[in-house]
């Protein structure tokens, strides 16, 4: 069985879960660095899963 990537603090969800998509991380704006260092809420990628859609 395949080992899902660990969740980051940012993410809502795992990666392909129905009703997710991608975004740009609220905190470092999608660059991945907030004051030079590496984004805790994203790990750096400048993106993050969160829920999409709505009711």
């Amino acid at each position: 069985m395949a080992q899902e990537p660990p969740l980051k603090p940012g993410d809502e969800a795992a990666p392909d879960t129905p009703g997710t998509g991608e975004d740009l991380c609220p905190a470092c704006n999608g660059a991945g660095t907030t004051d030079g260092e590496q984004c805790a809420i994203c790990g750096g990628t400048g993106k993050v899963i969160q829920g999409v859609g709505g009711g």
